[in-house]
């Protein structure tokens, strides 16, 4: 209801400005010009009645709340005070908007009330009590939220600058990868012209302004020989998961790359080995990127080994709930909570590629043996996750048609 005062408070003000008679100091800025006066007007009428001013204020930020105070006439320790109250409420960055209720008698201006608000509605009234003290009354924002669309097509450079293009909020573009890792190799299976698309819920205030981080509800792409589409669902109300059309999980027992953004630098099979110079085995895929890059478990399991090994390097090995392996060669670090028997999970991050041990370059040696015989990570396949069911079946029909009926209403 504060809230709703404010906004009230700030159009009748701006109509009647002309109207009602101006208080010493409207109008005016403070010594560092971050306070502007939006509108002022005397609210009592009555004969003899003691005149009670509304004044709404623009700062820059919450630190200039007591200097805005002070500017309207109220005494230094009394805005203080005011402004001490309120802080908690108001956030550090962007503009403040405050609406004041002030009382002149003999002379003097008090504070009756302050209604000061950020740029996401949320805020805090202050009022005195009969001893003199200011108590704070916290004001959530009046927020809601809406489905924001982006469709694209890969350039020639990175799946990342394709996405920004499009439109998608860069801190969704990992998720988005992610949640595509099961079906897709981006280092491999996707290439310019290959379209996705993306829905995400954006919080908004009351004015449809985005507030806050976006959340990523949706993932579609299509290349020259597959297409995939999954939803975001939380089947126990709590965390999220990906699924497809029908309700079933895209967890499969292994991710397809264990690392974002690298690129495959080599394949399994025989080569000739870069350091050795002679023909040798090569058991895994070399994925080159950066040192520091995050690699990820590809699926859960338990820590079997963590730390150097010959030529190896820094290697992690872990065996998968399936009875799979899974070997990370080359790391410049493990995290220091992957040791032996820990128990890790698909997407958890294990540590970051490097160049230890027998290495021409940064980068991760990833192998995959099935009944300890290394196979081609590249070609596995493996089995669907789990098709919900039941009532959860039922939410999730309704929570992607929610998500489908957005997207077909910005179809472009």
């Amino acid at each position: 209801m504060a809230v709703l005062a404010s906004t009230a408070i700030l159009i009748v003000g701006a109509l009647t400005a002309r109207l009602s008679r101006t208080e010493p100091g409207q109008g005016q800025a403070t010594a560092n010009g971050t306070v502007a006066s939006i509108a002022g007007s005397d609210t009592s009428t009555a004969p003899g009645a003691i005149p009670h001013i509304r004044r709404t204020l623009v700062l820059s930020g919450a630190n200039d709340l007591a200097d805005a105070l002070m500017t309207s006439g109220i005494a230094r320790a009394e805005a203080e005070a005011a402004a001490a109250a309120a802080r908690p409420s108001l956030q550090p960055g962007g503009e403040i908007r405050a609406v004041l209720t002030l009382t002149k008698a003999d002379g003097a201006t008090t504070l009756d009330r302050l209604e000061a608000s950020n740029p996401d509605s949320s805020g805090v009234v202050v009022s005195p009590t009969a001893r003199g003290v200011f108590v704070a009354s916290p004001v959530a924002a009046q927020l809601s939220s809406k489905i924001v669309v982006r469709r694209g097509t890969m350039d020639a450079d990175s799946f990342y600058s394709s996405a920004v293009a499009a439109g998608v909020t860069d801190s969704l573009i990992p998720e988005f990868a992610k949640a595509l890792a099961f079906d897709f190799d981006f280092q491999r299976e996707v290439r310019s012209g290959d379209a996705f698309e993306a829905a995400f819920s954006q919080p908004v205030d009351s004015a449809g302004n985005p507030v806050g981080a976006p959340t990523l509800l949706y993932a579609a792409l299509s290349t020259a020989t597959k297409s995939a589409a999954v939803y975001s669902f939380a089947p126990d109300g709590k965390k999220s998961e990906w699924f497809d059309g029908s309700g079933r999980s895209i967890i499969r027992a292994l991710m397809r790359t264990p690392v974002d953004g690298a690129r495959v630098s080599s394949t399994f099979g025989m080569r000739v080995h870069p350091v050795l110079g002679f023909m040798k085995m090569h058991k895994g895929t070399d994925f080159a990127a950066p040192i520091g890059t995050p690699i990820y478990a590809a699926g859960n399991g338990t820590v079997t080994w963590s730390g150097m090994k010959g030529p190896n390097g820094n290697l992690v090995i872990i065996r998968h709930d399936n009875g799979w392996l899974t070997y990370y060669l080359h790391q410049n670090r493990i995290l220091p909570q992957i040791t032996v028997g820990a128990r890790v999970m698909q997407g958890q991050q294990i540590g970051e590629i490097g160049t230890t041990g027998r290495s021409t370059g940064p980068h991760l040696h990833y192998e995959v043996h099935i009944n300890d015989v290394p196979v081609d990570s590249m070609s596995i396949k493996t089995e669907a996750g789990q098709t919900l069911s039941g009532a959860a079946l039922i939410a999730f029909g309704k929570a992607r048609d929610r998500i489908d009926v957005s997207r077909a209403g910005q179809a472009s």
